[in-house]
């Protein structure tokens, strides 16, 4: 039987234990999913737990089946770092030997004059903080002054936080295209996020006018190859921000996990073919960076009350792919991403379930095996696609 639609669903940063080189990460001990199981008492995920999550690793509350509804396993990751961008470019099929830079202590002093002159604006901030916490901090200083708020994070981001009604929209957006042409060469940052929000002092909420740039992959993605052979590629959620637009044929942009999944349900109905590519961001944004297991596992439970309804949308033909791009332990003190293994699960009506698919060696894995799905050819990962089919 003939493949004509895949969904790669991305459970941003559910990982499932540390990575032999956590240590050198910072990220001994860290397991987003058993960790995140243990401090609130059990995950009751009956539904991924059917297609063999729990034969991955040992959760608390999600026990293994016997015969999982789908094939299931946990990757590597082959890259340096631990971020959003390399954790996806990676499986898109591109392997970075070097991490993308990080300004624990702020950006050089000679970047940000630089970036003041380009702007016309001189900034506040430049240094590591929450995104909420930041705005808490500077934003009645902001109000007054007319001065962005710069500042970065544990991962590779150059943030620039604005009022939307001290700096319009469109001038914020503008800021940030102009620290993307800069942040190139040894700054060449994975992101630059533009961070509006609204409200009075102690009251600042951030709004969904977030947008990210991007740096492009450095070279050709399993999303090219796609689009090159005339297989159309749609990008839910970040993943058109991840790649700088490359190899993708068209964008749905979502707020949260709810609409992502909203999107990819209605995808699922309507696409004839093709790569449906999600990202659901909520568990990383809201739960893992801020350390609320409590919240992070009521996500990963609201996702699995729509597990049925996502694979009942899928056709005979179809194959599903969920996994994650990196860990983000919410119950460890940091609050950075987790150099983690990341889940494997793999379902499709006419193809076999029950499949061990081990511990694969990279996340470029998944880019092999969706080439082979298409009838395609990849030079980096090694295909999953006859072990299952």
């Amino acid at each position: 039987m003939q493949v004509k639609r895949v969904l790669l669903l991305i459970m941003d940063s559910v990982g499932v234990g540390e990575l032999p080189d956590a240590v050198e990460y910072g990220d001994a001990g860290s397991n987003t999913l058993g960790n995140t199981a243990k401090a609130v008492g059990g995950l009751n995920l009956p539904n991924l737990g059917r297609l063999g999550l729990g034969n991955i690793i040992n959760i608390e509350g999600t026990p293994p089946v016997q015969i999982p509804a789908g094939s299931y396993g946990r990757m590597a990751e082959r890259s340096a770092g631990k971020d959003t961008t390399t954790g996806h470019w990676e499986m898109a099929g591109i392997i970075l030997e070097r991490p993308f830079p990080v300004y624990p202590d702020g950006f050089p002093t000679e970047l940000i004059k630089l970036y003041e002159e380009k702007i016309g604006r001189r900034v506040l901030g430049n240094k590591a903080a929450s995104g909420t916490e930041i705005i808490k901090e500077l934003g009645e200083k902001h109000m007054e002054t007319g001065c962005p708020i710069v500042y970065t994070s544990a991962d590779s981001v150059f943030q620039v936080a604005a009022h939307e009604e001290v700096i319009p929209i469109e001038e914020l957006y503008s800021m940030c295209r102009t620290a993307r042409e800069m942040l190139v060469g040894e700054h060449a940052v994975g992101r630059v996020i533009a961070r509006p929000f609204i409200g009075e002092p102690g009251s600042f909420r951030r709004t969904a006018r977030r947008h990210d740039y991007s740096l492009k992959p450095p070279g050709k993605t399993v999303l090219n190859l796609l689009v090159e052979n005339n297989i159309q590629v749609t990008a839910v959620g970040k993943i058109n921000d991840i790649f700088a637009g490359e190899g993708i044929s068209r964008a749905v942009s979502t707020t949260g996990n709810v609409e992502g999944i909203d999107r990819t349900l209605d995808l699922l109905r309507s696409t004839e073919e093709g790569l449906i590519f999600t990202n659901l961001v909520d568990f990383d944004m809201l739960y893992g960076h801020r350390n609320d297991p409590r919240g992070y596992a009521a996500a990963l439970a609201e996702l699995d009350r729509k597990m049925p309804e996502l694979l009942g949308a899928m056709r005979e033909e179809d194959v599903a792919i969920i996994t994650a791009d990196h860990g983000c332990d919410p119950t460890t003190p940091s609050t950075d991403h987790s150099r983690e293994y990341v889940p494997l699960l793999v379902y499709g009506k006419a193809i076999k379930a029950g499949v061990n698919l081990g511990v694969r060696e990279t996340f470029a894995d998944v880019a092999a095996t969706v080439a082979e799905i298409f009838g395609l050819e990849t030079t980096v990962g090694k295909s999953f696609w006859t072990e299952v089919r």
